[in-house]
């Protein structure tokens, strides 16, 4: 009697190593049929932005490629998973879905339809643990919230030891033949008319052999200058992971043991790797939070920002979106942004509070922005980053923190090399002016080819009036 195969759902984890699901599905010895589903029906679930669709059809490709590579392949499917789910376990006589768990409260709900609907067919389903380092239920307070302030919290962490090893990838995932699936191109995750993802192709390698490489480049290099230089957007100095961890192609897990092995190695390194992880940190208490606030996205976590006065400035809004503030520190990073579908994190930090605080624009309306053109668009530390930099956030930055963008420029992009790149207009100015053309005599904007207000925008915002406004909006909470 034939064994009825299993069946591995692709979720938020597009990669064979460390993969629970996989790795339980394939260990049953039964065949596997690997399945992703495109969730665009269900009610609360955030639908990507583009350039997250561009990056997650990439993504794809590389999982079937991998797959392939192990005798397997990948469904794909589009509608509501319970659906979908349902009818591929009654077409494939499958026995049981196995898939990875995601902490988050929409897909929690979609995963109880899915339990839900298999168990009406008599069909196991088994959920395992995965996109975080600490299961949120070991960290609660004893009024039931969760952490609100993070450097206790990563103490906390640090002090329950290493996370579970990581698990290899199958050997071998026998298939079962004749399953009817899309193609990637028919759920239509790329832009065609236009096609702006130019950038985006030039810039990035999706997949989780391009991850692990990343990792691997940055433990045994880049790590070494990383504390020092890791605010430096004129130098290569990161790691570049983000859009890789929000796609699942690597495992924070894997981050931590590889990290800590590195660190051991190359004690040089040590301090950077350090740092680094608290960033990986900031990750985990981002989907911490997210736990706690499924609606991190459109609410202040400080209740008392509800009432502030943000002021509706479309011109101005539109203006930061495309990078012609006048403020060149703030222009190449939403530049960036547009071109790569990235931006430094120092210098998304600069732009987020120019946003807020000089312009009084709703973070939300940031938030959204950086949503649909980050391909690192992270459900948790996007809004985490936003609220945090508005000051409504949990662990915050105080409200009156508001960053100058000039010197901030001029601290971290010292030599213009950064603003050079992703504004050429002012490639010609001297370092010392490159960060305010505005204080550069006639002759000098002349010579570097410059017309204020043509070539390059005259500042929309003066900053010491803009920063007395913002203090004077954050007054109005206070007297309330």
């Amino acid at each position: 009697m034939p064994v009825r195969p299993v069946i591995a759902w692709f979720r938020e984890s597009l990669r064979l190593s460390d993969h629970p699901a996989v790795h339980a599905a394939a260990s049953a010895g039964a065949p596997v049929v690997c399945v992703f589903v495109l969730d665009d029906r269900s009610p609360n679930v955030r639908p990507l932005g583009g350039a997250s669709r561009w990056w997650l059809a990439q993504s794809l490709r590389s999982l079937q490629a991998s797959l392939r590579a192990v005798g397997g392949e990948l469904v794909l499917r589009r509608g509501a998973p319970a659906d979908v789910l349902r009818a591929l376990a009654s077409e494939t006589n499958a026995a049981a879905v196995f898939w990875n768990d995601v902490a988050q409260a929409p897909q929690r709900t979609v995963a109880a339809e899915v339990e839900e609907a298999l168990a009406a067919l008599g069909i196991e389903s088994r959920s395992f643990p995965d996109d975080l380092l600490v299961d949120p239920a070991t960290l609660r307070a004893k009024d039931g919230r969760g952490p609100r302030v993070f450097t206790p919290f990563w103490k906390r962490v640090l002090a329950m030891g290493d996370p579970p090893a990581s698990l290899p990838a199958p050997r071998s995932l026998p298939p079962v033949a004749g399953v009817a699936s899309l193609a990637v191109e028919d759920l239509q995750l790329e832009p065609t008319r236009p096609d702006w993802a130019g950038g985006l192709r030039a810039r990035w390698q999706p997949g989780e052999a391009a991850a692990q490489q990343r990792l691997a480049t940055f433990l045994g290099q880049t790590a070494k200058t990383y504390a020092a230089d890791r605010d430096r957007p004129d130098l290569d100095a990161t790691s570049h992971l983000a859009p890789h961890l929000r796609f699942g192609e690597i495992s924070p897990r894997q981050v931590w043991h590889a990290a800590r092995f590195a660190a051991s190695e190359h004690p040089a390194h040590a301090v950077g790797i350090d740092k680094f992880l608290s960033e990986l940190g900031w990750r985990e208490f981002s989907r911490q939070l997210l736990y706690d606030r499924p609606d991190l996205a459109t609410c202040n976590l400080q209740a008392s920002f509800d009432d502030f006065p943000w002021r509706g400035d479309a011109p101005a809004l539109a203006a930061w979106q495309r990078g012609e503030t006048g403020y060149p520190i703030v222009d190449a990073g939403m530049r960036q942004l547009w071109h790569s579908g990235t931006m430094h994190n120092r210098v998304r930090m600069v732009v987020a509070s120019f946003l807020v605080k000089h312009l009084l624009i709703d973070w939300r309306a940031g938030e959204q922005w950086f949503w649909d053109t980050l391909v690192d668009a992270d459900p948790a530390n996007n809004p985490a980053g936003w609220q945090w930099v508005a000051g409504c956030g949990a662990d915050a930055a105080p409200y009156f923190r508001v960053f100058n963008p000039v010197l901030q420029g001029e601290k971290f992009d010292p030599g213009g090399s950064y603003v050079r790149r992703w504004v050429p207009e002012l490639a010609k100015l001297p370092a010392p002016l490159i960060h305010q053309p505005w204080g550069a005599a006639p002759l000098e904007l002349a010579s570097a080819g410059i017309a204020l207000g043509r070539t390059f925008p005259a500042p929309i915002v003066d900053h010491k009036r803009a920063r007395e406004r913002a203090l004077a909006a954050h007054a109005t909470l206070r007297r309330s």
